[in-house]
C-alpha cells in the first residue's frame, strides 16, 4: 500500500472502466479522490460505488473542450482542498471506422476529446502546481500510439499526440518539479472486450506473450507507481502495461 494521504488526484473520464478503477485503487490509498464525468448522471452514478469513505470522494462534468468552464471548475476545486497534487487525464474515445467512413466531424470529435481536453486540464491546472513547486500528471495513452492499428486512424493519430504532449511538457515543467508520464494500456479486460465471443478473445490472447488480457486494476498500480514518490526520478515516460503484446 502507498499512502496518498493529504494528496489530492484529479482524474477525467472517472466515471467507469479504468478511470473508475483507477479512482478506487488511489481511494484505497487514502487520496482525497475528485472525478470528472461527461454527465450528471454518470457521475452520481459512480459516486454512489465510490463514496464508502466518508468525504473521500466528490465529482464534476465540467465540459472538457471549454477551457473557461475546465478553470472555474479547477479554481473552484482549488478554493475547497487548497491544492491538487495529481491529475490524470484519462478522459477519451475510440474509434475503428476505416479511413474512408470517417468524417472529418469524427475525426474532430477524437482530438477534442483525447487531445485538446489534456491541454486544457494541463493549462489550468499546472499554475497552482507551478506555485507549490510540485505535482504530478499523467495522461493516458495506448499501444497503438506506438504500433498502430488495422482502423479509426484518429484513435492512435491522438495518442500519438499524447505521448507528444506527455514528453514535451515533461521537459517544460520538470524545472518546476512538476512530472508529467504516460501509461499506455495494452488490450484490457473492459466491457467492450468482456463482451466480445471466445472465438474473438482467444486469438488477443495468443497475441500477448503473457498469456491474458489485462485487468482494470493493472492499469490503475501502473498510475498509482507513477503517480508515487517510488517514481520521483521518472518524467516524460510512456510506461506500456501490454503483456509485451503487438497490434
Amino acid at each position: 500500500m502507498l499512502d496518498f494521504t493529504d494528496k489530492v488526484v484529479l482524474i477525467t473520464g472517472g466515471t467507469r472502466g479504468i478511470g473508475l478503477e483507477i479512482a478506487k485503487t488511489f481511494l484505497e490509498n487514502n487520496a482525497q479522490v475528485i472525478i470528472f464525468g461527461s454527465k450528471e448522471e454518470t457521475v452520481k452514478k459512480a459516486l454512489e460505488v465510490l463514496n464508502e469513505k466518508e468525504n473521500s470522494v466528490v465529482g464534476f462534468y465540467p465540459n472538457l473542450n471549454n477551457f473557461e468552464e475546465v478553470k472555474n471548475t479547477i479554481d473552484n476545486i482549488l478554493t475547497i482542498y487548497g491544492h491538487i497534487d495529481v491529475l490524470i487525464n484519462n478522459a477519451g474515445i475510440s474509434a475503428n471506422k476505416k479511413i474512408e467512413d470517417t468524417t472529418s466531424l469524427d475525426f474532430e470529435k477524437i482530438m477534442n476529446l483525447n487531445v485538446n481536453a489534456i491541454f486544457n486540464m494541463t493549462k489550468a491546472v499546472v499554475p497552482s502546481m507551478k506555485e507549490k513547486h510540485a505535482g504530478v500528471i499523467l495522461n493516458t495513452s495506448s499501444m497503438v500510439s506506438i504500433y498502430g492499428q488495422p482502423a479509426g486512424v484518429g484513435y492512435p493519430a491522438s495518442k500519438f499526440a499524447v505521448n507528444g504532449l506527455t514528453k514535451s511538457l515533461a521537459r517544460e515543467l520538470a524545472p518546476s518539479n512538476i512530472r508529467v508520464n504516460a501509461v499506455a494500456p495494452g488490450i484490457i479486460e473492459t466491457d467492450m472486450v468482456a463482451s466480445l465471443p471466445k472465438e474473438t478473445i482467444e486469438p488477443l490472447i495468443k497475441t500477448i506473450p503473457l498469456g491474458r488480457i489485462g485487468t482494470p486494476r493493472d492499469i490503475a498500480n501502473a498510475f498509482l507507481f507513477l503517480a508515487s514518490d517510488l517514481a520521483s526520478y521518472i518524467t516524460g515516460e510512456i510506461l506500456q502495461v501490454d503483456g509485451a503484446a503487438r497490434s
